[in-house]
């Protein structure tokens, strides 16, 4: 079919969108800033059309030929009165797509209850809806609740809080009932909808097989990430804004998101049925539980083959951006110290000196205190400083460097050395080195990934003595380098 997609550069239409053409539709994406798909892998395989929902041509121009439509746009962490502003874009996708003769509009909507006053936001998504299924086009509204998957806001809040909090202090929606489902069967759902009759029209729920409080899923999560289970309280007095103030301050997540993320936690966010069914059979596999879920995207992120977290993918070392639906507070938490160096001497002598670290050449800035830090993982069970290294002049993927170990070599160019000291995280150490005229750059990166506050701590202990040792490290290795280039000249 050819398929319009909105919201193409959202966490949902950016995931979904590669699917859809994998699944062998001619997809068209409308979107308002087309330079922010310059990058995106499938941008080559989609007709783009510049232009916002609010601006009708632009919409008549997106709707021409289409069968069906993707409404996949909300204005979280809007401001003013965004209600107006979504009901208005509703009404305008709406009226072309009946105009223009679209067979089907699929709105990914909010799991809601019925018969209470929502939050703003929550209120809005399910007025949108009502506004797509009284279109005159056959309209099918998902209602999702919390969305598990690297990326998604909601992942992203309970994922950085949990890390961060040993303990947790928090407003009574932790104790709201919660139905989690994972990001792979909601594309599943979104993809499936376009086989579905055109007399169905109507709201469904969509959730996965787990109902849990939202404390329950905070420890969840823990749990799959090998962190302590972490004691929560509920107090009576942090408002929903309050409750906001408060995540931004722990969470790198923006207040404007975690307002209304919050507001839409007070209530009980459960399936009512399971009438989507008999409409989109689940996946043959059956739906994800939450902890599954959580695994899954934490495994993926490990091995870099997920879209969010480009720290994961380039401490892999395959660099790459973000998504541009992909915020930068999503993915794990990352520190990087990051040295450049520019040298006199050529890049291989640079790399004579970078493949000969360790062992009895040392790290090349204050050996006490890289002695010190050997003793202490020593008395915490490490491998310290003991190993040395196996050969004096090369390295192989596997070798043993001290208490670091290669895991990446370009020989000449790149090594990478992951840390097997005893660390609270995951700690990798980066040299390179390349020709420019008149020398070469020598590149030095310490990558981190803390696990809990206490890496967290960790991190922040060592930070004032990272500009002498890796500052020192970079001026010794270059200033070997020059010696062993000036030496070699004499020699001449």
């Amino acid at each position: 079919m050819r398929v319009l997609v909105t919201g193409a550069t959202g966490y949902i239409g950016g995931r979904l969108v590669p699917r859809l053409i994998g699944s062998g539709h001619d997809v068209r994406v409308l979107v308002r800033q087309p330079e922010r798909l310059r990058d995106v892998p499938w941008a080559a395989s989609v007709e783009v059309v510049a232009g916002d929902l609010g601006d009708r041509a632009a919409v008549d121009r997106a709707m021409d030929g289409v069968e069906v439509v993707y409404y996949l746009v909300h204005s979280m962490g809007g401001r003013g009165d965004f209600e107006s502003v979504e009901l208005a874009i509703a009404r305008n996708v709406a009226a072309s797509a009946r105009e223009h003769g679209v067979g089907r509009i699929v709105y990914l909507g909010g799991l809601h209850p019925e018969g209470v006053r929502l939050s703003r936001h929550l209120r809005s998504r399910a007025e949108v809806g009502e506004v797509l299924l009284r279109s005159g086009v056959p309209t099918i509204v998902l209602q999702a609740g919390v969305i598990i998957g690297s990326g998604s806001t909601s992942f992203e809040m309970i994922r950085h809080l949990t890390e961060v909090l040993p303990y947790m202090p928090a407003p009574r929606w932790v104790r709201s009932r919660i139905q989690p489902i994972a990001v792979r069967d909601v594309l599943h759902y979104l993809i499936r909808a376009t086989e579905v009759p055109a007399e169905v029209n109507r709201a469904f729920d969509i959730g996965g097989p787990d109902v849990y409080r939202y404390g329950q899923l905070m420890n969840g999560y823990a749990v799959e990430a090998g962190l302590p289970q972490r004691p929560i309280a509920a107090l009576p007095v942090l408002t929903p804004w309050l409750a906001g103030q408060w995540v931004n301050l722990v969470t790198p997540i923006p207040r404007r998101l975690a307002i209304p993320i919050i507001e839409s936690l007070q209530y009980d966010c459960v399936m009512r049925d399971h009438d989507i069914d008999a409409v989109i059979p689940p996946p043959a596999e059956g739906l994800l539980p939450y902890r599954t879920a959580v695994r899954l995207a934490l495994e993926r992120e490990r091995a870099g083959e997920v879209e969010t977290s480009w720290r994961n993918a380039q401490v892999l070392g395959a660099p790459s951006d973000p998504l541009p639906s992909d915020p930068e507070w999503a993915g794990h938490t990352v520190y990087v110290d990051e040295r450049e160096q520019r040298s006199t001497a050529p890049a291989a002598d640079v790399w004579r000196v970078i493949e000969g670290v360790g062992g009895e050449n040392g790290w090349y800035s204050f050996p006490l205190l890289w002695a010190i830090r050997g003793w202490i993982d020593r008395l915490f069970g490490g491998v310290g400083l003991q190993r040395g290294r196996r050969d004096a002049d090369e390295l192989h993927v596997g070798d043993a460097v001290d208490f670091w170990r290669v895991e990446a070599i370009d020989r000449g160019r790149f090594l990478r050395l992951r840390a097997e000291m005893r660390v609270p995280g995951r700690a990798w150490l980066e040299l390179s080195t390349n020709d420019v005229d008149g020398g070469s750059d020598y590149g030095q990166r310490a990558v981190f990934f803390p696990k809990g506050l206490s890496g967290r701590l960790y991190w922040w202990a060592i930070v004032p003595f990272h500009d002498v040792i890796f500052s020192g490290m970079a001026n010794r290795i270059t200033a070997e380098a020059e010696a062993a280039t000036r030496a070699r000249e004499r020699g001449r």
